[in-house]
């Protein structure tokens, strides 16, 4: 398979080149833009997929109910990002998608705080919505778990 064009609607260009693209789960994905692999961040257990999928149960406006395997899942993400086509969403592809973005971040090297900032400024300016987000972005170090 291959990455993302940077062209499609939610890409994000990572600084080491991975592309992951973050995506409201309201909206279905456009024919030919299907992912390798979705990491779904909802608080029920999402239909089953023509692609490969990862549930990650988290509630809107909180935090993943199981904090280290969230973090694991998304290090999964950020690995297969360098070769297949990996795409994060929740609800409305906002809050708990930036945060899991800025996760991603963290794991490419940037300080939690520059990750915060950097989604905010090439994702969605309200991306990470609430203090508890932003601390569970803080609390992820490259080498977590």
């Amino acid at each position: 398979m291959e990455t993302w064009d940077t062209k499609i609607a939610g890409v994000v260009e990572l600084p080491s080149g991975r592309r992951v693209r973050g995506r409201s789960l309201r909206a279905s994905p456009t024919p030919g833009e299907e992912p390798a692999l979705a990491v779904v961040l909802a608080g029920k257990r999402p239909e089953s997929a023509r692609w490969e999928q990862r549930w990650i149960p988290w509630r809107d406006f909180w935090l993943p109910a199981h904090p280290d395997e969230a973090i694991a899942t998304l290090r999964e993400a950020y690995d297969r990002a360098s070769r297949d086509r990996v795409e994060i969403g929740c609800g409305g592809g906002i809050g708990r998608t930036g945060t899991a973005l800025a996760v991603l971040c963290v794991l490419d090297g940037m300080a939690p705080e520059a990750a915060i900032t950097w989604v905010r400024a090439h994702y969605h300016p309200r991306a990470i919505e609430t203090p508890w987000q932003r601390r569970f972005v803080r609390r992820v170090r490259r080498g977590s778990p």
